[in-house]
């Protein structure tokens, strides 16, 4: 009888602790709580979904999967989401535009005519415009902006320097150069987004 009133006793007092006030506020504290960690997850998933997708039926497809299997959703969308952000995306195509400008500017083409011609052209083959001056002492090529022959360490004659001209020059090869590169970024294969 008396291991019966004390298995009684634990029971009861089992159960006093179970539907003790202190319990109760604590249990609905710890749902409270794991409901909002739950929806903040959810949160996140939109938000970074959105960062990372562009289709926007994908991005409220990624949400429900952030919320449906509450907290192993995002585990899972973890597990397939795209490596890279959008803005990476974007960042990496503009460095690969930056790159390939930098190395077709690289080779020169004629300002006019737009033909791609040596670094030791005087003129352009094609509609025979002006590319550079002949150095007077050694017939070395020069650069417009030249103030000294690097080959034979000649001044250039003042004269024979226009400035503006040789910037005027420089600006058109630019532009030119901007314009014969233009149909190679529209047969991009992948298009900018944004």
């Amino acid at each position: 009888m008396r291991s019966a009133l004390s298995l009684a006793s634990a029971f009861s007092s089992i159960h006093d602790v179970f539907h003790s006030t202190a319990f109760v506020v604590a249990r609905n504290l710890a749902l409270f709580l794991a409901v909002v960690f739950w929806l903040a997850l959810a949160f996140w998933v939109y938000k970074d979904a959105r960062r990372r997708i562009d289709d926007p039926w994908l991005v409220g497809v990624a949400t429900m999967l952030g919320l449906v299997p509450p907290y192993l959703g995002p585990v899972v969308y973890l597990l397939f989401r795209p490596a890279e952000t959008l803005d990476d995306v974007k960042a990496r195509r503009a460095e690969l535009r930056a790159l390939e400008e930098h190395l077709n500017r690289r080779r020169p083409s004629c300002p006019v005519c737009s033909t791609r011609v040596e670094a030791d052209y005087l003129v352009c083959p094609v509609c025979t415009t002006q590319l550079r001056q002949a150095c007077a002492n050694c017939e070395a090529p020069l650069e417009p902006l030249w103030q000294m022959c690097p080959y034979c360490a000649h001044p250039i004659e003042p004269s024979r320097l226009d400035v503006d001209a040789a910037l005027t020059a420089e600006v058109q090869a630019l532009a030119a150069a901007k314009l014969a590169a233009r149909p190679l970024a529209s047969s991009d294969p992948w298009p900018a987004q944004g």
